[in-house]
């Protein structure tokens, strides 16, 4: 949680979204043939406009103005080199703006929205080794933008529904966590969660080569990338919690991607750019993993030290930590329980009676409510689910520090019994932050070291590694194995505290 947020929209409703906009017959830039597209260009380019701002309040932007600098260079760059800038492309492609962003997440992740915005999160940027590798991730990105992809998967399919956080009160098995997509519109959830099919994919791949070796990079440096993908899947029991999940299996792009790079390179494209001096002087510094200082577990209370508060976690409840909001889950996803801060309203009483007050809502009781000091209000509803079952909603608001903050639980009418109590004491658990230990913690961020010998990668590790962090995540990150030969004079990223 950073910059929390209230919005007034009704959060257990699940709302039914299909790419259904209207087919319109266009060029692709990639092929250049007219094929079928379920947006017009100038509609994609509006889409993407509005999502980008929406995606930059959910997940915020990474604070280094001169890392984000660096990285829409590289972007533009590679843009130079894509179907979207060459003489033969019609004019609306090549005028077409991008814009490339650093994202505040420590989440493995990059992805790309219609009309020309490229995402990639510092927990990427983390685990990169050399400039070369960013090109080719970056023209990855590119090339899904240039080949329309999403405009492409409008007119083959409809997406079905995407639960806001409906479905996950009901029980239905999501595939992503409900948190994420809290305060997105429903196209651009739709969006960020669209699965490109894998011949998208081997194209999109494609283009990142061939977009990287007309710029000069040593293409094949991307396989190392993609050998860590597949390495931070087996660490997380098979699965990558990232959009790249739905990408072709990481060791069939270990294979192809240095292959391309040699048919690019026996064309003539000389390749011979990696920069990873520059690269990791870059990137010396970025925060790695989660920043405690934007809210942790520990010990079974959630902490948040620069808002200086603290409340309990149910037990059994699950903490997705948002930039706009906390979200706590139970195991069954049955039982949710959402944390903001309302900036519509100016007392406990307006927060509570504007969320009771919306269509929908059946307000049951409300009531003053006080606790370790600080003044609220208290309210308990009902409310119909799509397919009629009953909600049972507990709403309370506290006035601290300046802020008003919110408790939203809810449940299935029948279970409420069974969570009231513990949803009940996530409000009075509520308090003022005093352990200075928790106040002055400091995010984990990457130094750079340079050999002094000739060693096994694990020799270099410290004695404790800060945060929970394993040795094999810093071997990961690293690209290398933990009994991997280092030579002598050989920078290395270790985390540090």
């Amino acid at each position: 949680m950073k910059n929390m947020r209230t919005y007034y929209f009704l959060p257990i409703i699940i709302v039914a979204v299909i790419l259904n906009g209207c087919v319109s017959l266009e060029i692709n830039p990639v092929s250049g043939n007219k094929r079928a597209f379920g947006y017009s260009w100038e509609e994609e380019e509006k889409i993407g406009a509005q999502a980008d701002g929406e995606i930059i309040a959910q997940y915020g932007l990474y604070e280094n103005e001169e890392l984000s600098e660096y990285v829409s260079q590289i972007g533009q760059d590679l843009l130079e080199e894509s179907h979207l800038r060459r003489e033969d492309t019609p004019q609306k492609f090549r005028d077409t703006e991008f814009t490339f962003r650093v994202l505040n997440s420590e989440v493995v992740n990059a992805f790309a929205l219609p009309g020309g915005y490229v995402y990639v999160t510092r927990g990427l940027l983390g685990h990169l080794n050399n400039e070369a590798q960013l090109a080719v991730v970056l023209g990855h990105e590119i090339g899904h933008v240039a080949a329309r992809h999403a405009s492409q998967r409008a007119v083959e399919q409809q997406i079905g529904q995407v639960a806001i956080i409906g479905g996950a009160v009901l029980g239905q098995s999501l595939g992503y966590d409900p948190g994420n997509i809290l305060q997105l519109s429903s196209q651009t959830a739709q969006l960020l969660f669209l699965k490109y099919g894998r011949d998208d994919e081997r194209e999109s791949d494609a283009l990142g080569v061939e977009y990287s070796a007309m710029e000069g990079y040593v293409a094949a440096e991307g396989a190392d990338f993609f050998t860590s993908l597949k390495r931070i899947s087996e660490q997380h029991g098979g699965g990558i919690p990232t959009l790249l999940s739905s990408h072709p299996d990481p060791g069939e792009r270990e294979k192809n991607i240095p292959k391309m790079a040699q048919e690019w390179a026996e064309k003539g494209y000389e390749q011979t750019i990696i920069d990873k001096d520059e690269y990791l002087g870059m990137i010396e510094n970025i925060i790695y993993g989660k920043n405690p200082r934007e809210g942790f577990v520990r010990n079974g209370l959630f902490y948040h030290p620069d808002l200086k508060f603290q409340f309990m976690v149910p037990d059994g409840f699950e903490v997705i930590n948002q930039p706009s909001a906390v979200i706590l889950v139970n195991d069954d996803q049955n039982a949710i329980s959402q944390f903001t801060i309302d900036t519509e309203n100016d007392s406990p009483q307006s927060s509570v009676r504007a969320f009771l007050g919306q269509d929908g809502i059946t307000p049951i009781k409300q009531v003053n409510y006080s606790n370790n000091g600080m003044s609220g209000y208290q309210g308990v509803a009902k409310a119909f689910t799509q397919d009629s079952s009953e909600l049972r909603i507990q709403i309370t608001a506290l006035a601290y520090q300046g802020n008003i903050y919110r408790f939203l639980n809810y449940t299935l009418a029948e279970q409420y019994p069974e969570y009231e109590e513990r949803f009940s004491k996530l409000p009075q658990s509520f308090a003022q932050l005093t352990d200075s230990n928790i106040l002055n913690i400091k995010p984990v961020r990457l130094e750079l070291i340079t050999t002094s010998r000739s060693a096994p990668f694990s020799s270099f590790l410290p004695n404790e590694l800060p945060m929970e962090i394993q040795p094999i995540d810093v071997a990961i990150l690293n690209q290398v194995e933990l009994d991997q030969e280092i030579e002598k004079g050989t920078k290395l990223k270790m985390p540090v505290q």
